[in-house]
């Protein structure tokens, strides 16, 4: 398996910034001609990790999202969302659908779930104080 693509890119931490990361990956994607669905499952599932970052990670601050990004000779796409913020104190309670650390009603806590509907594989990990790593892996269909 060779890499045939790869990019790295770093936005600050701000809600606007969710839809450049989306855009960016749609961007990238771009050269392997991925399927409209595919695609939308990328998109979306990158959103959602983008937006771990913002809300949850860095809460009220602003500071970096880091994203890098493979695509392999096999079709494989690997994203890697990875944040330096407050990290996930027990991750496979955080995965749970419906659970959110959000007290405000404004979080559903579907954002692992959504992810790992689109993606063929999710992994997180993280520590606290230190931040989180989101790995999302797509195989696609495509040719490229």
């Amino acid at each position: 398996m060779n890499v045939i693509n790869e990019m790295k890119l770093s936005f600050q931490s701000r809600s606007s910034n969710e839809a450049f990361a989306r855009a960016a990956i749609s961007g990238f994607l771009t050269c392997i001609d991925p399927a409209v669905d595919e695609l939308a499952d990328i998109k979306t599932a990158v959103s959602e990790a983008v937006t771990n970052c913002i809300v949850h990670a860095y809460k009220d601050s602003i500071s970096t999202v880091y994203i890098t990004a493979a695509i392999y000779d096999n079709n494989l796409v690997t994203i890697k969302i990875r944040d330096k913020g407050c990290g996930i104190e027990n991750i496979q309670k955080a995965m749970e659908p419906m659970y959110t650390t959000c007290n405000s009603g404004e979080r559903a806590g579907l954002g692992f779930a959504v992810m790992q509907s689109m993606m063929d594989t999710v992994k997180v990990t993280s520590k606290l104080g230190k931040g989180t790593t989101v790995i999302l892996k797509k195989r696609l269909n495509t040719k490229g």
